[in-house]
């Protein structure tokens, strides 16, 4: 094989070589795969946008999640009489959410719900937005169990997002709200 030739042939192999990566993307494209996203929290297929959802804050103010300053939602939804589990958990939420650091204010903690009560929801109202809503849309992902919650991320144009059942561990919510609030930026 002359010089020519071979050089024709080494052409030819790299433009194969980009061409099969290309094809292969396209078919995967094609088949519908996607790569895993590996989030602790259950996605919610389809999302739902909770922009138009009216939403009162306890102060009488209304709360809107399609947020202009990009800062993500994180709505808890307590089950009936929300006490030393429920407060506990969301204690922990509220931990995750300061070891964001910079970024923690990219991400706003809201409680959809009747207020708890007693000693230990002292200065609870300090960290979470307290509010409440007459909608429906967030009913199926609410706890059911007495002294329980589950939260829902929202993002910044109110589209709710993932959902964490009841039961779930905060610290392992850590990393899909790093993700996100890194995304805001």
């Amino acid at each position: 094989m002359d010089l020519r030739n071979r050089r024709r042939l080494q052409l030819l192999l790299i433009v194969a070589i980009f061409a099969a990566s290309m094809i292969l993307a396209a078919v995967m494209m094609l088949s519908g795969w996607s790569p895993s996203t590996h989030s602790y929290g259950d996605r919610i297929q389809p999302e739902r946008n909770l922009a138009p959802v009216p939403v009162q804050r306890a102060d009488g103010q209304p709360f809107a999640f399609a947020d202009h300053d990009l800062a993500w939602t994180l709505v808890a939804l307590p089950g009936p009489d929300c006490a030393v589990n429920c407060l506990r958990q969301l204690d922990l939420v509220h931990r995750v959410q300061i070891t964001l650091d910079k970024q923690a204010d990219k991400l706003r903690l809201v409680y959809l719900g009747a207020p708890p009560q007693g000693a230990a929801a002292e200065g609870f109202d300090k960290v979470w937005t307290l509010a409440s809503t007459s909608s429906q849309a967030l009913e199926d992902l609410r706890a059911k169990a007495p002294d329980s919650v589950s939260a829902v991320l929202v993002t910044p144009s109110g589209k709710a997002m993932l959902v964490y059942p009841a039961g779930f561990e905060p610290t392992r919510m850590r990393g899909d709200l790093t993700k996100a609030v890194k995304v805001a930026l």
